[in-house]
């Protein structure tokens, strides 16, 4: 006997498909846990893959499906706690659904270095693209070229879309802002992100409208640029008085803020409360601890995965998502005027 004869063949998506009575498509459905597939097929898929002990190989599929289970994902080419956040929550979801991550940072925030990374991604035969939008021009230009693959976005918009997932910025803020309006401010700043992206004129927006909603004044935003150097150079000339309430775009500008506000002699929260927008891991063991509007960025890169396999599975399925929720967390940086 041979080598050839003694090893027997494996078994293929087709064959689980005879076992099963199924389509090699509602197989695929099956493995990678998609919804419409009534309970009794599903069950009955699943034993036919532990009967035949089939375990699909990314070079088989790829033979079967004309696809490379691997998704292009384009990034800011910037460290800033949520975008990173956001890709490594991404990466591990996909893994999990036995999909490769291509990863290509932009250069930039301009569209033309935004499409050369969708380019290279398209030439690496990518299965579906997964777009982090931190500037609201870059969204619009991207949906206007056409792909040949499902294209994902990450991007806070009022404007709902099948291919957009958020989290919910506009309400994340609202709720800052009325925490501070319910502990007696009547005087609320904001020092805001970059008005290029969509997260910071999701949170200025939000921010007016709340203060609308407790009969608050708004002032012109001082402008920021996400990082603690300049929620500092901020804090350092912006206009306080005892009694404010300072809502921050994000905490690491808040950390910068609280250390202008200790060259000041300005006390935290005995005469000023600070709001930030993110809870970054040491928000909590600040000196006082920040108050903050904390993202469930693990919850978003499960949807996230879902929203692509649904792109790829089931287009025409594809259905407009709410914005994940927010939740205020407080700490020591807020307190009630006397």
């Amino acid at each position: 006997m041979t080598n050839e004869e003694a090893a027997p063949k494996a078994a293929n998506i087709f064959d689980v498909a005879r076992l099963a009575g199924v389509s090699h498509q509602t197989v695929s459905r099956v493995l990678n846990d998609l919804p419409n597939v009534r309970p009794a097929t599903r069950q009955r898929v699943e034993h036919a893959i532990a009967q035949l002990r089939y375990s699909p190989s990314p070079a088989a599929r790829a033979l079967v499906t004309r696809r490379t289970r691997t998704i292009g994902l384009v990034t800011p080419g910037v460290p800033d706690y949520g975008p990173t956040s956001i890709a490594l929550r991404f990466n591990l979801a996909a893994r999990q659904a036995r999909y490769s991550v291509h990863a290509v940072h932009a250069l930039t925030h301009e569209v033309t270095d935004v499409r050369a990374a969708v380019d290279e991604l398209l030439r690496q035969r990518v299965d579906a693209i997964v777009l982090i939008v931190i500037d609201v021009a870059v969204l619009e230009a991207i949906r206007t070229i056409e792909l040949g693959v499902p294209l994902v976005a990450v991007a806070a918009t009022p404007r709902a879309s099948s291919t957009t997932i958020s989290i919910d910025q506009y309400r994340g803020a609202r709720s800052a802002v009325r925490h501070l309006a319910e502990l007696g401010h009547e005087r609320i700043l904001h020092i805001a992100g970059p008005a290029s992206m969509p997260d910071a004129v999701e949170r200025v927006r939000g921010w007016r409208d709340e203060l609308a909603a407790h009969g608050l004044v708004a002032s012109d935003p001082a402008a920021g640029d996400w990082s603690a150097e300049s929620g500092y150079r901020v804090g350092s000339t912006l206009e306080l008085r005892a009694g404010d309430g300072v809502f921050v775009a994000n905490d690491q500008m808040a950390i910068g803020l609280l250390a202008a506000l200790r060259e000041r002699r300005l006390r935290v929260p005995e005469d000023v409360s600070v709001v930030g927008f993110d809870d970054v891991p040491e928000a909590a063991y600040l000196d006082p601890p920040l108050t903050t509007v904390r993202q469930d960025f693990d919850r978003l890169g499960e949807l996230m995965m879902q929203k692509v396999l649904i792109a790829i599975e089931e287009p025409d399925s594809a259905s407009q998502d709410a914005p994940l929720p927010t939740r205020l967390i407080v700490r020591g940086s807020t307190r009630a005027r006397p």
